[in-house]
């Protein structure tokens, strides 16, 4: 029976897992999703949070790096833990990356959220990532903020591959995209150097809801409509920079920079579960699904149509009504990254300090 990672293949859709945890890359749970069809996985601060302070499969792990070295500080730690996660991750799925060329099977580690305006502190710490981790198949996160973009542009000059983060509007992809191009005119070996644009989803919907239930009747007919048609409109934008004429410029070079549709999970329970699954099928994209999405899809989702690609002309017309309504859609996804932002320090700071809590108990 085909599962359903590979009918969302089928339509060249990638799925990754927006997860990690030790037991899954031990106890052989993740070497079986990939057999079932998984391509990739990314980790970001909240979820590495969830993992380390919120289960004790690390206890033994921090203790015995503690006992020798006994000075190290929490984000030496939280570094030490993650790197052996990640390095496991990659090695599991290092043969879709050689099955495909260099073309899927990736992991992401994000830089320090607290260096999101800090343009050369984020390359020095992706730099030092990129070379910890000793795999082709990494990816470092960098999220798509002023400061965030430069560094995007030189990393991909430099052959590491990068997961943009954070993205939430066509003007964050419109940088994102250009960084990308100047970035691989630079890179010596730009078929081995591979990014995606992380463009975030579910998030959207939810601020621009609050403001169309204030607005009433007005507002009702949008309701959960707006997140969707602002990653169509925006996958129209792919197709005109990535398409064809891409193919034709690099033939068998560089990669397209592949649009990846995060925060997948739907947060209104009035909503289907799997709306931002069925509706982002799309030809050469990828979505990360939190477990808990990527089951649902499993049991009662559809990978029948391209949706990506349909009533485009509807999408173009929620965002029309949307102004019309006055909701100030780039307002709210300048605040939605900037809110992510600091999601991902709280996130940081609460692992940072279960960490030490942890090795004062242990030690």
């Amino acid at each position: 029976m085909t599962s359903a990672m590979e009918q969302l293949a089928a339509q060249g859709q990638s799925v990754w897992l927006d997860y990690i945890r030790r037991d899954m890359l031990q106890n052989g749970d993740m070497a079986a999703m990939v057999a079932d069809g998984l391509r990739g996985m990314t980790s970001n601060p909240s979820i590495f949070e969830k993992s380390i302070a919120g289960s004790d499969q690390y206890d033994e792990a921090i203790a015995s790096f503690v006992a020798g070295n006994v000075s190290a500080t929490p984000i030496e730690i939280f570094e030490h833990l993650a790197i052996e996660d990640i390095k496991s991750a990659a090695d599991i799925l290092a043969p879709v990356y050689e099955r495909t060329d260099g073309a899927d099977g990736f992991v992401s580690l994000e830089v320090s959220p607290h260096l999101a305006d800090d343009t050369e502190g984020t390359i020095n710490e992706a730099r030092r990532l990129w070379a910890a981790v000793g795999r082709p198949n990494l990816m470092i996160k960098v999220p798509a903020t002023v400061a965030g973009i430069p560094a995007i542009e030189t990393l991909i000059g430099e052959n590491i591959n990068v997961n943009v983060t954070l993205m939430f509007s066509m003007g964050d992809y419109e940088a994102v995209s250009h960084a990308y191009l100047r970035g691989i005119e630079n890179a010596s070996d730009p078929s081995r150097v591979a990014s995606v644009a992380s463009f975030f989803v579910s998030r959207v919907d939810t601020a621009v809801d609050n403001q169309l239930v204030e607005l009433g009747e007005a507002g009702a007919a949008l309701l959960g409509q707006v997140a969707i048609a602002n990653a169509k409109v925006t996958y129209q934008r792919y197709l005109e920079l990535f398409g064809d004429d891409f193919t034709a410029e690099w033939g068998k070079g560089a990669f397209p920079q592949r649009l990846l549709w995060a925060s997948t999970g739907t947060k209104n329970a009035a909503y289907s579960d799997v709306m931002y699954v069925e509706g982002l099928i799309g030809d050469n994209t990828v979505n990360t699904l939190p477990p808990a999405t990527l089951d649902a899809f499993a049991d009662h989702g559809s990978a029948a149509d391209v949706a990506l690609v349909a009533d485009i002309d509807e999408a173009y017309a929620v965002l029309d009504k949307l102004a019309a309504v006055g909701v100030d859609l780039d307002a709210v996804t300048n605040k939605l990254q900037r809110d992510g932002v600091q999601a991902f320090i709280d996130a940081f700071e609460a692992l940072l300090g279960a960490i030490e809590e942890k090795r004062a108990a242990l030690v």
